[in-house]
């Protein structure tokens, strides 16, 4: 789960990108978010360069620029991690991402959605799945998979607040339900 603050951050950036004539698409800017964070994750020395009070803002400052320079960052991301530096926030920049990501999708008419399958799935059976998710909805799906072998067959998904289990575990445990009921 993000913070409010990491929240209030990507709000501001999903602001900013959808601004009209910001010239910075919403995946594009996710995308480059997403470069910067794992720039910064995936490399010790930088986190220590960001989150050390040892180290000048103005420092930290000429670092961040050079690599979004070197990085052909958008003027906007550029911006955005700047400020996020100047307040001391570089450790928030993964929640921000998160946050960021989810804003976008919702702004988009995009839904988050969880589908747990017995099996890895084919990108056939996943188009299929999100096809028929989407027209239940009546929205985009933005599908993350996961693999439980303990369903033994089917899958479950997990979308707006809603579970649809078209597994082999859930109809067995449906059917023990209804035969309990009868005894």
């Amino acid at each position: 789960m993000t913070s409010a603050l990491a929240t209030h951050y990507a709000r501001a950036l999903a602001d900013a990108v959808f601004a009209p004539r910001s010239g910075l698409s919403p995946q594009e800017a996710v995308a480059q978010l997403g470069a910067a964070e794992s720039l910064v994750s995936g490399s010790r020395q930088l986190q220590v360069a960001l989150l050390s009070p040892a180290v000048s803002k103005t420092r930290k400052q000429a670092v961040i620029s050079r690599l979004a320079d070197e990085m052909k960052f958008h003027r906007i991301i550029r911006n955005f991690l700047l400020v996020v530096a100047r307040h001391r926030r570089i450790r928030e920049l993964s929640g921000i991402g998160k946050s960021f990501a989810s804003i976008v999708d919702e702004r988009l008419g995009w839904i988050p959605a969880e589908i747990v399958s017995a099996k890895e799935l084919t990108a056939e059976q996943r188009e299929q799945i999100e096809r028929a998710l989407g027209t239940k909805i009546g929205k985009f799906i933005r599908a993350h998979y996961k693999v439980d072998p303990a369903l033994l067959g089917g899958i479950r998904a997990d979308v707006a607040s809603r579970q649809y289990d078209a597994s082999l575990r859930g109809r067995l445990e449906t059917m023990r339900q209804r035969l309990e009921a009868h005894i």
